[in-house]
């Protein structure tokens, strides 16, 4: 949807403190659609569990996208700007966390006097080393076995902190310094690669998480890790997650991010889709079959952004958006032909990558099951919440009503 006019910006901000919103990812319908689906992938030993708890799994589909207005490091878990680094298939990306942050994170040293140092990394005959020009002196250590060492243990940890601090004697220490020796005030580190999404690498954060949950046999958190685990899994599966043009911003198509995600699905999937997609499949290698839904994703995006094109060119401009009422609200919108009209020229491709999602979703919670030494699960009775449950999820509610999302800013629109 393109910027409207100031009235229908409150009217439009006003149904989403409202709890309806027609163009947030998937949209509330695509997400609680897609979880509720999966549940029918299911062999005999799960489904009952899921099918007592569908509900569930269906309403907390959105808790990801309420969670936005809690924490800034909520929204880079639901995309990733692949296009940033490079092209297809982005061979620059590393497609292991720990080497990603590394190769993108900005370590230097403030020294006493003098301008910052910064380390970088150099390969000498095909082995990789990270550097520090110090005294007119190199220092170097060994990039995959120390320099992993000493990110895992000094840098990693501090992933969800505001800044984050590096021990100069640790840093020291790396290039065979003693305590004291390494001429440093205070060193830093500057992570240049999580504003651009990780939705991949938290997938499988989230399938180990789940696997650990099914092993514990703690039913609660199956089903919250299995709800929010679809909600990433369906937004891997929207190509206009992964690039930098992820609302037509770049290509004067501002809006097209909830046309395609929200509107379309809307509209036409319970008239046209079938989300029948059978039985869920065991993941040998979840990492690499995470990657390869962004990427298929990708290969998508030009014909979203070209079909759309052409049809805005083509279509009498003055049929293309029209007002429609909810909750007693007047909103403006896709009309409903020039939406057919795109859901038609993408030849059944908004319903592919849903059937894929739901299939994808099925399939991790069966991984996750069978990788915990597929436990037993209660096939009767819904899952009863605790207090303290109701209560983070009450207070996740009143944050996203009443909040700012610390998102992008397409998200609101």
């Amino acid at each position: 949807m393109k910027r409207p006019l100031l009235a229908a910006c409150i009217a439009l901000t006003a149904l989403l403190l409202a709890g309806f919103t027609a163009s947030v990812r998937w949209g509330f319908f695509g997400h609680r659609r897609i979880n509720r689906m999966a549940v029918f992938t299911l062999p005999p030993e799960m489904i009952g569990f899921y099918k007592k708890n569908i509900e569930f799994i269906t309403e907390h589909a959105v808790d990801p996208d309420k969670r936005r207005y809690a924490t800034r490091h909520e929204a880079v878990r639901h995309y990733i700007d692949i296009d940033h680094w490079g092209v297809y298939p982005f061979p620059e990306v590393p497609r292991d966390w720990t080497e990603a942050l590394m190769k993108f994170t900005e370590v230097g040293v403030l020294p006493s006097a003098g301008d910052t140092l910064r380390l970088y990394r150099d390969t000498v005959r095909e082995q990789a080393f990270i550097n520090l020009d110090y005294s007119g002196v190199k220092l170097s250590a060994p990039y995959q076995t120390a320099y992993r060492d000493f990110f895992e243990q000094q840098i990693r940890p501090q992933y969800y902190e505001d800044e984050w601090k590096v021990d100069c004697d640790a840093l020291g220490a790396l290039f065979g310094l003693g305590p004291g020796s390494l001429d440093c005030r205070s060193a830093y580190a500057v992570d240049h690669f999580s504003e651009y999404g990780i939705v991949p690498y938290h997938l499988l954060q989230m399938q180990y998480r789940l696997t650990e949950a099914f092993r514990e046999k703690d039913h609660g958190r199956i089903l919250r890790l299995s709800a929010e685990m679809g909600h990433y899994i369906g937004d891997a599966h929207v190509p206009l997650h992964t690039t930098e043009n992820y609302n037509g911003q770049m290509t004067n198509q501002v809006g097209i991010h909830a046309f395609w995600e929200s509107r379309i699905p809307e509209l036409f999937a319970d008239e046209q889709y079938d989300f029948f997609v059978g039985r869920a499949e065991y993941i040998d290698d979840p990492s690499a079959y995470f990657w390869e839904a962004v990427l298929a994703s990708h290969q998508l995006l030009d014909s979203v952004l070209m079909v759309e094109r052409e049809l805005s060119e083509t279509f009498p401009e003055d049929k293309q958006y029209c007002y429609e009422e909810r909750l007693g609200l007047t909103i403006r919108t896709q009309c409903r032909e020039y939406a057919r009209a795109y859901h038609q020229r993408l030849s059944g491709m908004v319903e592919a990558r849903m059937r894929a999602s739901v299939h994808a979703i099925g399939s991790s919670w069966y991984t996750a099951w069978v990788d915990a030494g597929q436990p037993a699960l209660p096939a009767f009775g819904e899952y009863e919440p605790s207090v303290a449950e109701r209560q983070e999820w009450e207070e996740l509610q009143r944050q996203a009503q009443g909040g700012q999302s610390k998102g992008r800013a397409h998200e609101n629109e």
